[in-house]
């Protein structure tokens, strides 16, 4: 009798989170659908500050097509892409990355810690309380956090009189980002996360600061085949601009980002499919002339603006997850970096990575233009393992 007690107490269980995973799953996309209604002003090219906010923080987001929010597979930079992506893997990760953008230089430091306790079910057997708490599907430490500082510098410039005479002074220019994320496992499918980024730009005697945060939430099935995620990044405005007008200090907002990602691991073959829509609260992503020119300005067709908004991502990854080779195409960077008359790879991503022992090392490759070739690496390590 009692053995059928606790089977009954079980199935009971596992319903109950399976109900409370999808209440949260579409409790967090109706809090996120009214962005839809949002203006687009403040998103698209050239339409919002610290565009910078939009560059890959890794190896693996690069290879990637540049964003992706669905993938949690216990890669640390993918937190600052969406924070409920971090894990139980990414406890005590440390992680540096470089990226090289012509003459501007990208880095970043990340690291990620859990804590917290599985809630202990009161059960009178020792037995039945371990069968809950796995049947509960959470890990020890169910709360994850991670920090991280990105830093780009985009190197010395000279100064010009009016009419283009250097005088032989130089200056420079740099953003800097630091961002602490939190999530929150609530059931064996459903993550909910936030973070909070400050971030500042100093380029020559001009200066700006501002506050912005995420949100987003993933879920997946218990065997990780199939993955989603859902995030609003860069919630959040200027708190000191960079000039003032006639009306008082110009503050903007930070580019806002509504993305959803889905992703599917084939069981019996190393292969996974990812796509990322992004952009989605704006539907237009093209540019807009402001100066009449005789070139003539070709509008961007339904199927090519829909084309803009994904990602597209394909990843072979063995069973063992030693390593990845990832390919990606980014139509919307296609669009934009690639050149009139001239071949080029623009849009296109490559990357691999290989995990030994504690070490996690990451590098990937994409064109920007035909004559701008973006390298990136990323070096992981499992804090962990030196402990033991």
């Amino acid at each position: 009798m009692s053995n059928f007690f606790r089977i009954f107490v079980c199935s009971l269980c596992v319903k109950m989170n399976f109900i409370r995973n999808i209440v949260c799953l579409v409790v967090l996309i109706a809090l996120l659908l009214p962005v839809q209604t949002m203006h687009g002003q403040y998103v698209g090219s050239g339409t919002s500050t610290f565009a910078f906010l939009d560059l890959p923080v890794s190896a693996r987001q690069n290879a990637l097509g540049g964003e992706n929010v669905s993938i949690r597979d216990g890669e640390l930079s993918s937190a600052f892409a969406n924070p409920a992506l971090l894990g139980s893997l990414t406890h005590n990760i440390v992680q540096i990355g470089y990226a090289y953008y012509g003459s501007n230089h990208f880095g970043s430091v990340m690291y990620g810690y859990n804590f917290g306790s599985r809630q202990n079910l009161s059960v009178s057997h020792s037995g039945e309380t371990s069968a809950l708490s796995a049947v509960n599907g959470l890990p020890d430490r169910p709360n994850y956090f991670a920090v991280g500082i990105h830093y780009l510098d985009y190197g010395k410039m000279r100064y010009a009189e009016a009419n283009g005479q250097l005088t032989g002074a130089s200056f420079g220019a740099r953003d800097i980002l630091i961002e602490a994320a939190y999530a929150r496992q609530l059931g064996p499918m459903f993550t909910v996360g936030v973070a909070l980024k400050p971030v500042m730009s100093f380029y020559e005697s001009y200066s700006a600061v501002a506050i912005g945060a995420d949100v987003g939430g993933h879920f997946q099935l218990n065997d990780s085949t199939l993955q989603m995620g859902l995030v609003l990044k860069n919630i959040g405005w200027q708190l000191k601009g960079f000039y003032s007008d006639e009306s008082g200090q110009r503050l903007e907002m930070l580019p806002l980002n509504l993305e959803f990602g889905i992703n599917y691991r084939v069981k019996h073959a190393p292969l996974r499919f990812s796509l990322t829509v992004h952009n989605i609260q704006n539907w237009d992503l093209g540019y807009s002339r402001l100066n009449e020119t005789e070139l003539p300005l070709k509008p961007v067709g339904w199927f090519d603006m829909m084309m803009r908004h994904t990602i597209w991502a394909i990843d072979i990854v063995p069973k063992s997850e030693k390593f990845y080779l990832t390919l990606s195409y980014n139509h919307r960077r296609r669009q934009e970096f690639n050149l009139q008359d001239q071949r080029s790879l623009a849009g296109f991503a490559a990357g691999v990575g290989i995990r030994i022992k504690m070490l996690r090392l990451g590098f990937a490759m994409s064109q920007m233009s035909k004559q701008n070739f973006t390298y990136q690496v990323s070096l992981s390590l499992d804090a962990n393992s030196l402990m033991k």
